[in-house]
């Protein structure tokens, strides 16, 4: 209970001479004279006082003015409370011995401040009981009462006000001096119920029984309390003013008894408060770590998909890959950059808490940093940039490859139809076994075929042509057009040849025949080239087209407009050939010819020609509607375009003056950090409701791609700068709520009002010249002298600002925030913990040694925070301390990120 007298006092302490309590009272003799009582009362509670201290070095007094007679357990009494070495006794018996031995203790005692009026070396020599007394109550004063200071009250009024204010809350305790409010019991019994409630059940307690309350004040005091018993209970009860000095000096080892817990309990609070700051620190950093293992694993797993370019063969697949693409830029990715922003914004406010608490920035592991997290999501956004444009590339590719490839099986096929069975025919000889109007005809009949053979070679060259283009396009099965193509290539060289050796032949059998039916002959030379332009007419009204505006189809409607133009002449021709036939018909008639009904100069019946007539007149409507349809596409399609425009020239320039307006909310509104943080929030919910208009422009974008719209020449704006402004805008107004958040910890933590920091914005918004929340030097430099700073044009002026620049531009930016400018202000009023300060804390737990112990952590500390240290603190390597004993004083400085003290 008394080990504050230990390390306390091992300092010296000069005290003012002038100060009242350190002067003995010169009330003893009318004391003596009227109240014999004091004189027992002091000499046990004095004597008892002594032994608490003497015991300690192994011995005691038994009769206080016979023991410090010769002055040697008067020096080690003193050496006891004060900690000190006093100068070597003198070992003789002698007289004068002993007043050299008392003159040492007197002359320490002065040493100390202490005035001693009538105190001398002879009269405690010569058992002098007053002097005596008076010399010890001097002692008490100086080691045990005068350092007691409760709201800078001078000793004796600071132990009586902490009487006050602990027994304030107990019935029939009212402490008012050091003697007669304590003659009850009472009060004592109620300091030591208010510290120790286990020790005393205070309500069975009765005023009535004064006797009773004070036994039981002092048997738990020496038991429990390590103080001994130095008052005799019917004493005190017995004696109308007990002795003022013998209750001060009792009362004073209450004090030095709780007092040490409760300095140790305020060690306690301040570590726990220290270690949950850096627990919740940790937890951040651990968050902070996770995140971004998470954020740049995703990263690195989608940029080698985003990279892969290789291009698929059919026009699905390339459109899944085009959808996957959506998903990725409206489902998968938007979470991402919030996170990522999220993770900026951590950052940041983990580096003002740690800087705000003196403790070391946090440094990311390797690879983690904001700037690795930044350049990946660059990276990834680069790779992302053209594979957009390089899946609708394909896209297009594709889809002129499968009209292409479409219309070379179509042309193919009409061509191989029409040659079928021709290489047999021509290689026929017919002509050997023929009448000379069979051989006529068979001559006029090859005629006509080389006519027609004529007529198809444009078809042929056009296959050759298609085929061509889909190897410049690299069609992905460009063997097998090839294959079919020199296919066709070799039969039609192939009827070429054929094509005139029968004309040989024909010509040299030619000159054996002499007549030819004229009128046959006519209709087929006329029929043949109307069959081919109804053939190739058909083939015009089936061929397939593709289109991207309504410019391109009006030109296919033009062209078939003059095609439909051109039908009353070609049915004049058809008129005019049937008319060939009917005039066979009637010259037979008329001649009473047999005909056989078969044209022998060409297998075109007059019901071939109707027939194929009516199919070119039943084409003709059903090209009008596939082309209207088609107009109605395209119109869609501008509509479509219109409408994305429309959305999108709103939106772009919404976006633009919210990012200006953003620049320079912070710094134009008025008002409290929480009135700012509120409007800026009510802006943030503001942009959040806008979100609508840009899915619904990403719904008209989606729609634009399904119809293979890809150009727009109504907006500027694409739907990529769109997303990128709208990201961009989220990400600045999270920033801007998080730089006041930080503003608001910083308040808070350095402990400065509303108005202070109102004059701080004042101040900072009348120099940021830009309205940018930034100010350049020169600015800063203004501002500092406005506010008393002396940094006018001397060397000390530049070499003081040079410093300060440092301070707020620690990384040379030229710029000086809104925050720094605010830490900068605040930073010489800062109210936060040190190293030194903690380490001082554990101290006092550790009763102070150099090291603590388990069970001090776990006895003083709550749980979570005492297993904390524990596990967090080194092992002890002084040769002092016990086996486990911990090092707190290397924790101390590691948590404020020193190496050494």
């Amino acid at each position: 209970g008394s080990h504050f007298l230990g390390s306390q006092y091992s300092t010296s302490y000069m005290m003012n001479e002038e100060h009242q309590y350190m002067t003995p009272e010169d009330e003893w003799d009318r004391d003596l004279l009227l109240d014999p009582a004091w004189e027992k009362q002091q000499r046990k509670t004095f004597t008892a006082w002594c032994n608490s201290h003497l015991r300690k070095a192994g011995t005691q007094i038994e009769n206080i003015e016979d023991d410090f007679r010769n002055g040697l357990k008067l020096m080690l009494l003193l050496e006891v409370i004060s900690g000190e070495r006093l100068p070597k006794p003198d070992k003789g018996k002698m007289r004068f011995h002993k007043i050299a031995n008392v003159n040492k203790a007197l002359d320490f005692i002065c040493s100390k401040g202490v005035k001693l009026v009538s105190i001398g070396a002879e009269e405690i020599v010569d058992g002098n009981t007053k002097m005596t007394l008076g010399m010890i109550w001097t002692i008490i004063l100086r080691f045990a009462i005068q350092d007691i200071s409760v709201e800078e009250t001078s000793a004796k009024e600071g132990l009586l006000l902490w009487c006050q204010r602990k027994t304030a809350p107990y019935r029939n305790v009212n402490v008012q001096n050091f003697h007669i409010s304590w003659k009850d019991g009472l009060a004592l019994c109620a300091l030591i119920h208010r510290h120790r409630p286990d020790l005393i059940d205070y309500s069975k307690l009765k005023k009535d029984d004064p006797i009773g309350n004070l036994n039981t004040a002092f048997e738990v005091a020496e038991k429990y309390l390590d103080i001994p018993k130095m008052l005799d209970a019917e004493d005190i009860v017995n004696t109308p003013k007990p002795d003022e000095k013998a209750i001060m000096t009792y009362v004073s080892c209450f004090y030095h008894a709780f007092a040490g817990a409760e300095q140790a309990e305020t060690a306690a609070n301040r570590i726990c408060k220290v270690l949950a700051v850096n627990q919740e620190n940790e937890k951040l950093m651990e968050e902070y770590e996770k995140l971004a293992s998470e954020l740049l694993e995703w990263i690195r797993k989608t940029i080698p998909w985003l990279e892969n370019r290789t291009a698929e063969h059919h026009m699905r697949a390339m459109q899944q890959k085009l959808e996957d693409f959506r998903d990725y830029r409206r489902i998968h990715k938007p979470p991402r950059v919030q996170e990522k922003c999220q993770l900026e914004i951590n950052f940041n406010t983990l580096q003002t808490k740690l800087r705000l608490s003196n403790r070391p920035a946090f440094m990311p592991s390797e690879g983690k940093m904001v700037s690795d997290i930044a350049n990946a999501w660059k990276g990834l956004e680069q790779v992302e940039k053209g594979y957009e444009e390089w899946l609708l590339t394909e896209i297009r590719r594709l889809e002129r490859l499968d009209h292409l490839a479409e219309k070379f099986k179509q042309k193919c096929s009409l061509h191989q139809s029409w040659t079928s069975g021709k290489e047999e025919l021509l290689s026929m000889k017919d002509y050997e076994s023929a009448s000379l109007m069979e051989i006529r005809a068979l001559m006029r009949k090859h005629e006509a075929f080389e006519s027609d053979l004529a007529a198809h070679q444009d078809r042929v060259e056009q296959i050759a042509a298609i085929a061509q283009e889909l190897n410049e396009l690299d069609y992905h099965d460009a063997s097998s057009v090839n294959t079919r193509c020199q296919g066709i290539c070799d039969q039609w060289d192939n009827l070429g040849t054929l094509t005139q050796k029968r004309r040989d032949s024909l010509e040299r059998v030619e000159k054996l025949w002499e007549t030819i039916d004229q009128l046959y002959l006519e209709f087929a030379k006329r029929a043949a080239p109307f069959n081919n332009w109804m053939d190739g007419a058909m083939e015009d009204l089936q061929d397939m087209f593709i289109v991207h505006s309504t410019e391109e189809i009006h030109s296919l409607i033009t062209a078939h407009d003059q095609f439909k133009a051109t039908l009353p002449e070609a049915d004049k021709e058809r008129m005019a050939t049937m008319g060939i036939q009917s005039e066979i018909v009637k010259i037979a008639q008329t001649y009473g010819i047999k005909l056989s009904g078969v044209n022998p100069y060409t297998n075109l019946s007059p019901q071939d020609i109707t027939n194929k007539w009516e199919t070119v007149k039943h084409l003709v409507p059903l090209r009008d509607q596939m082309l209207q349809e088609e107009v109605a596409r395209q119109q869609a399609n501008e509509r479509l375009r219109r409408q994305f425009a429309a959305q999108a020239n709103i939106i772009g320039p919404w976006i633009q003056t919210k990012m200006e307006e953003i620049g320079h909310v912070s710094v134009d509104i008025a008002g409290s950090l929480e009135e700012q943080m509120n409007s800026l929030k009510q802006y943030e919910q503001n942009i959040i409701n806008y979100k609508c208009n840009i899915d619904k422009l990403e719904g008209d974008h989606q729609l634009s791609q399904e119809s293979l719209i890809f150009d727009n020449k109504h907006t500027n704006y694409t739907m990529e700068h769109i997303r990128v402004g709208w990201e961009q805008l989220l990400t600045t107004i999270a920033r801007t709520i998080n730089e006041v958040e930080n503003q608001i910890l910083t308040r808070d933590a350095k402990g400065i009002s509303q108005e202070q920091l109102n004059e701080f914005r004042a101040s900072f918004n009348h120099f940021d010249r830009k309205r940018n929340g930034m100010m350049d030097p020169d600015d800063f430099r203004a501002c500092l002298i406005s506010m008393g700073y002396d940094l006018v044009s001397s060397l000390a002026g530049e070499v003081e600002f040079a410093r300060i620049m440092t301070l707020v531009d620690s990384n040379n930016t030229g710029v000086v925030t809104f925050q720094a400018f605010i830490d900068f202000m605040t930073r010489e009023t800062a109210e936060t913990d040190t190293a030194d300060q903690v380490m001082a804390s554990f101290k006092i737990l550790a009763s102070d040694k150099s090291y603590i112990t388990v069970d001090e952590l776990r006895r003083e500390l709550p749980p979570e925070q005492a297993e904390y240290c524990i596990s967090r603190m080194t092992r002890y390597i002084g040769a002092d301390g016990p086996a486990g004993a911990l090092d707190y004083i290397s924790f101390s400085s590691a948590l404020y990120g020193e190496s050494d003290l």
